[in-house]
């Protein structure tokens, strides 16, 4: 027996205009694979310890804390907006935040939470867009190779960022659109089946100036822009954007 606490609105209550429905049906179909990190997730898994590298650099750096803690999150709320199968939603959760996680392919939410209750974690888990949390905000909003599936990044970002409480935190990771991501991500790893064909769409990546952009018209402030490269020992952060990157921003205290 577990305590864990999930919910699900798998039809939302309003329109989410954010999602697309070939995207939202293309990840839905890869949702049973998700914890799988010899499935068609693999990609994402060899992702995900850079990816809660950096992501717990910045909340270190951003609330002052001491790295050796077990849990930066404590007291605070998070927002993992497009969650999948809640890969990054459940170290969040053991980081000790009151954690929200999103997703617009309701398979991925169910079995995110068939994954979660088994470990006794509480994740309040949503199906839909970023409007699923219309007028709520977090201390930490994370959006991790996102944007470039929605229906109309610079909207996706303006949510995001209005779902940022004062002094809250933004982190967002995404493909740079280089000759590199479509040789790397493209027209090889699509190619030769380390990730599934169809995920990526080249002409919605976006640079980090875009990015960065939108960000701050949105009312946030750029804090940091750093690389993921990848090599021989895999993906690592450094100062190439080339491939993909993170962009972190903050919401200024009134």
């Amino acid at each position: 027996m577990t305590d864990a606490s999930v919910t699900t609105a798998t039809i939302p209550a309003a329109p989410h205009a954010s999602v697309v429905d070939r995207e939202a049906v293309h990840f839905g179909k890869l949702a049973a694979e998700w914890w799988d990190p010899n499935g068609s997730s693999a990609m994402l898994h060899r992702l995900n310890p850079v990816r809660l590298r950096y992501l717990r650099g910045a909340i270190d750096r951003h609330w002052d804390l001491d790295d050796r803690s077990f849990a930066p999150l404590a007291g605070k709320s998070a927002l993992d907006m497009g969650c999948g199968a809640g890969l990054l939603a459940e170290p969040l959760a053991r980081m000790g935040g009151a954690v929200t996680a999103v997703d617009a392919a309701a398979e991925s939410i169910a079995v995110a939470q068939v994954h979660a209750e088994g470990r006794g974690l509480v994740i309040d888990y949503r199906a839909g867009g970023v409007e699923a949390v219309a007028g709520e905000t977090f201390d930490l909003v994370c959006s991790l190779e996102v944007v470039e599936h929605v229906a109309d990044a610079r909207a996706f970002v303006a949510g995001l960022a209005a779902a940022v409480a004062p002094g809250g935190l933004l982190v967002m990771s995404t493909p740079n659109r280089t000759w590199w991501s479509r040789l790397a991500l493209v027209e090889g790893a699509e190619r030769l089946g380390q990730i599934p064909r169809g995920t990526h769409d080249w002409d919605k990546f976006l640079t980090p100036e875009e990015l960065s952009a939108m960000i701050e018209d949105a009312g946030l402030e750029v804090t940091d822009v750093t690389g993921v490269s990848v090599g021989a020992s895999g993906f690592t952060l450094g100062g190439s954007t080339a491939l993909d990157y993170f962009v972190t921003a903050v919401r200024a205290q009134p």
